[in-house]
């Protein structure tokens, strides 16, 4: 079972989430609403997390593949509904920059099984938005 305990650092908003093994984060809320912009917001983290998710399973599945990966950097971006409570995403992408002299096929194949088949938070997000991913080669 997975455990998350939150506490309030200060203000209205500013929270830390704490897992079982002591490792945190922070969270608030945007200046609009009474926050102070001290962490990231929640649906930023749902990002964040895909982005996470998505990573770990790509340099997995290269390493499998034997790929030499030097790098990886991700970039996530999500719209989400306009004037509506609550407002969930409706688009998601995510853009992988793999740097290292790496097969492009194989590349390939490790972010389509990622975001495809393996990330959950890919999967879960998948219920409300259209999760598109793109990728590129930076030979290192």
């Amino acid at each position: 079972m997975v455990k998350i305990e939150l506490h309030r650092v200060s203000g209205d908003f500013h929270l830390e989430a704490v897992n079982e093994n002591g490792n945190a984060l922070q969270m608030d809320a945007s200046p609009k609403i009474g926050g102070t912009d001290k962490g990231l917001r929640p649906m930023q983290l749902l990002l964040a997390a895909l982005g996470g998710c998505s990573t770990m399973d790509v340099v997995s599945i290269l390493k499998k593949q034997r790929q030499e990966l030097k790098d990886i950097k991700i970039t996530i971006t999500g719209e989400r509904e306009q004037d509506e409570v609550p407002a969930l995403y409706t688009e998601v992408h995510v853009h992988f920059k793999l740097y290292g002299q790496l097969d492009k096929d194989k590349v390939e194949k490790a972010v389509s099984l990622s975001v495809e088949k393996y990330c959950s938070v890919a999967k879960t997000l998948e219920a409300t938005a259209e999760v598109t991913y793109s990728f590129e080669i930076i030979d290192a």
